[in-house]
């Protein structure tokens, strides 16, 4: 192909991006919850526990990200920071969490049989981690529909009051 043909093709895919990333209606993020006081480890490390440390925790976190930690949470990714402290609304945890947006959801929506990748379903989306998401390789849904490194069933979503929880905790400072 041609340059021409290349700066064509690349102009396309970043249009075809960012009307996707306009499609995505981040008003109806669950709201701040209520409860004040809000810390680290009494409030937020359980849901994570439960939700994210089996893919961000221990040896090899995917992207680079640790979620069992607050020190962890708070350095992000191997791309950056994924929350300023005190703007949850924008932060891109959050935003993962919620699960408004497909492609960057946490924990990764399930993919079907024979989407990219084969049968496994492909690779599932991170903060950020490039191809294999990490020091580990690729690590997408296998054929029993188990996700991560293969152990355990797949990780169960953060429910919107969870997700709230989460968004409370970071405008309040993320401590």
């Amino acid at each position: 192909m041609t340059k021409i043909h290349n700066l064509i093709l690349a102009g396309c895919a970043v249009w075809t991006c960012s009307a996707a990333a306009a499609d995505i209606d981040w008003s109806k993020l669950p709201a701040a919850a209520a409860k004040t006081g809000l810390t680290f480890t009494n409030d937020i490390q359980p849901l994570f526990k439960a939700s994210c440390v089996g893919c961000h925790g221990g040896n090899r976190p995917r992207a680079q990200l640790r979620l069992d930690t607050l020190e962890g949470v708070l350095k992000g990714t191997e791309k950056g920071p994924i929350l300023t402290a005190g703007d949850g609304a924008n932060s891109l945890l959050v935003k993962a969490v919620s699960q408004l947006d497909s492609e960057t959801a946490m924990p990764p929506k399930p993919r079907g049989r024979g989407g990219p990748g084969g049968p496994g379903g492909g690779q599932p989306p991170n903060f950020g981690g490039g191809p294999g998401a990490g020091p580990g390789g690729p690590q997408g849904t296998n054929a029993a529909g188990m996700r991560g490194r293969g152990f355990g069933p797949p990780s169960k979503p953060l429910t919107a009051e969870q997700v709230g929880l989460v968004r409370a905790w970071i405008d309040q400072g993320a401590k």
